[in-house]
């Protein structure tokens, strides 16, 4: 047979197939449909029968209610009540469970949840008489269970409700059973007619499929006879197209592997499983990294790198992007040790739908990459030295500073606060037996020279503390709030979190606390603050000193430029100095709600 025999062979037994298919189908869905009509009016039906029942039910339980309960208003023995009471609860419990069932349905009663429109409307005219007599019954059981031993009269009007009703619930319930019968009646006959109906639908399918699918198969298979002769001859010359083809496809399969080798003789070329494994890699790849082409069952970055994590940087690499593709540049490390960097693009390639691989290209930049190496690492080089110059240039500045604070302190402390002392000790020692004319002048003098001393102690204590150098930096944060506090009458507070302790390095504490001071001055000056809180903590790797206060507060913004006026060089010298010493400062402020200098010092470095 040719091919086009074969072709025409197979159309003719797919048409077939779809034929017979369609035809069996019908008639398959047809009884189906007919089975699942049918189940579905039986098993309406059967739910027909138990609401019959349940509702049936509901007139015997309303009337032995009535009767028990009336049998209640007489009995007088208090052990008989009780029991009574207990069996009325029981009934009352079922008769009106079972009287929502029947409206909304219950699976363990076997009830559905939808009644017709006629029921719903019988049921929505009971419901008011089926509650009194429900109210009244349960009022009866409460009075009973909280007092077992009350007289009649007590419930003596809940029974007349319940006698009253009694009637009228009887006649509407026989009036929703009649409804459900006639309701279940009417399912009968339309599942008789539905029977009938589905019979004639499968004869006028089978009449259909007869005429419409039968009998023109049998024509078509004829004229497929046919067609199939006419394929034959049609068949020898494709069988001669057929060698023709299979010459040129040799032929291309010869260029191919000419193309290969030519590309693995050129490029750095590898072809990868998803999980690593080398497939195949070309002549001049195995060359450059001295890899054996026998040994294929090896992962790719173990040929490209002896170090472990080099190895793991590639896996992870082609790990992540072996299903995207990937482009960039690659260190690797051949055997004997020396660098190798690789410009690299990864390719997912797929043979068939249930094998892929991953094609790696690369061409080697170590040269070029070892250049831009060095010219980055000179780069960095000459800013570390401007940096370092910087810090020392810094560092004379501030201790140069810092001695001339030290200076002026102590020939303010040692002389002018001497003097000042002994003046007013000489001015309080003066006879004032002559009170017109000294008195005055007196008491003037004292508080003038009160005033001196006071601003002479101040500028001391602002230039260098003792307790700075004495005992370290807490002593002298709490020696400056306290001292701070008392001068300006503001209330200012040194809290040590962490109980630290510690003596860091002398240019790092006076940095510290000159920065806490700028911040508590600032707060003092500008801030309007009643309450400046300093609070330091501390880690194993990390100081530090928080200052709070509940001034006026402003935005940052507006003074992060500034360089004169208020504010914008006490900040400019915090940033320096914390700079100085390796630590970063924070400021967080906002109009109204204060200000927070937070400064945080590496201890490794002190």
């Amino acid at each position: 047979m040719t091919k086009n025999a074969n072709s025409l062979d197979q159309r003719t037994f797919n048409k077939l197939s779809r034929l017979y298919i369609i035809a069996l189908s019908t008639i398959a869905l047809s009884v189906i449909i007919s089975q699942i009509l049918i189940r579905k009016h039986l098993n309406d039906q059967q739910s027909d029968s138990t609401v019959i029942n349940v509702a049936g039910r509901q007139r015997m339980l309303s009337q032995k209610l009535t009767k028990d309960l009336v049998s209640l208003s007489v009995e007088v023995n208090l052990e008989q009540r009780i029991l009574l009471k207990d069996k009325i609860k029981k009934t009352l419990e079922i008769w009106e469970s079972s009287h929502f069932a029947l409206q909304h349905g219950n699976e363990s009663l076997g009830l559905p949840k939808k009644n017709s429109l006629k029921v719903s409307k019988k049921y929505k005219k009971l419901n008011p008489v089926f509650n009194t007599i429900n109210e009244a019954s349960k009022a009866i059981m409460l009075k009973i269970e909280n007092d077992p031993s009350i007289r009649f009269d007590a419930f003596k009007t809940h029974i007349e409700k319940v006698k009253h009703n009694e009637d009228d619930f009887l006649l509407m319930m026989d009036d929703i059973v009649n409804q459900y019968d006639l309701e279940a009646d009417a399912k009968v006959s339309w599942l008789q007619n539905l029977e009938i109906l589905l019979m004639l639908l499968t004869l006028l399918i089978l009449l259909g499929e007869f005429l419409f699918i039968f009998w023109p198969t049998a024509k078509t298979v004829k004229a497929t006879l046919s067609e199939l002769l006419l394929a034959e001859k049609r068949a020898k010359k494709m069988a001669f197209d057929a060698d023709e083809l299979s010459f040129a496809k040799e032929k291309s399969i010869k260029e191919l592997r000419a193309l290969s080798q030519a590309m693995d003789e050129t490029l750095l070329f590898a072809r990868i499983r998803h999980s690593g494994h080398v497939i195949h890699m070309g002549n001049k790849f195995s060359r450059l990294f001295k890899f054996s082409k026998f040994n294929n069952d090896v992962f790719f970055w173990k040929v490209l790198s002896i170090h472990e994590n080099e190895q793991s940087a590639i896996e992870a690499l082609i790990e992540k992007y072996k299903k995207t593709g990937w482009q960039g540049e690659v260190k690797a490390t051949i055997k004997n040790n020396v660098d190798v960097w690789l410009e690299m693009a990864i390719i997912p390639f797929s043979l068939s739908d249930e094998k892929s691989e991953l094609l790696i290209i690369a061409s080697e930049i170590t040269e070029r990459k070892t250049a831009q190496l060095e010219v980055n690492r000179l780069t960095k080089k000459s800013f570390d030295e401007e940096m370092s110059q910087q810090k020392i240039i810094s560092s004379k500045i501030i201790e140069n500073q810092e001695k001339e604070q030290n200076r002026i302190a102590k020939d303010v402390h040692d002389g002018i606060g001497q003097m000042l002392t002994g003046l007013k000790y000489n001015l309080e020692s003066i006879d004032i037996n002559n009170i017109d004319k000294t008195a005055s002048k007196i008491e003037h003098l004292k508080a003038l020279t009160t005033d001196i001393i006071k601003g002479v102690r101040t500028a001391t204590f602002n230039l260098t503390p003792p307790e700075l150098t004495d005992h370290g930096i807490v002593p002298a944060l709490s020696k400056l709030t306290l001292e701070l506090a008392k001068l300006t009458g503001k209330n200012i507070v040194f809290f040590n979190k962490t109980d630290f302790n510690q003596r860091l390095d002398s240019l790092a504490e006076i940095n510290i606390y000159r920065i806490v001071q700028e911040a508590v001055n600032n707060a003092i000056k500008y801030a309007e603050s009643t309450h400046i809180i300093v609070s330091l903590s501390h880690s194993k790797h990390l100081l530090s000193v928080v200052i709070d206060d509940n001034g006026k507060g402003f935005n940052p913004d507006k003074v992060k430029h500034v360089k004169t006026g208020d504010g914008g060089m006490g900040m400019t010298f915090m940033k320096e100095r914390i700079k100085y010493i390796d630590g970063r400062l924070f400021l967080t402020s906002e109009a109204g709600k204060g200000t927070r200098v937070t400064l945080n010092i590496p201890m490794e470095n002190n």
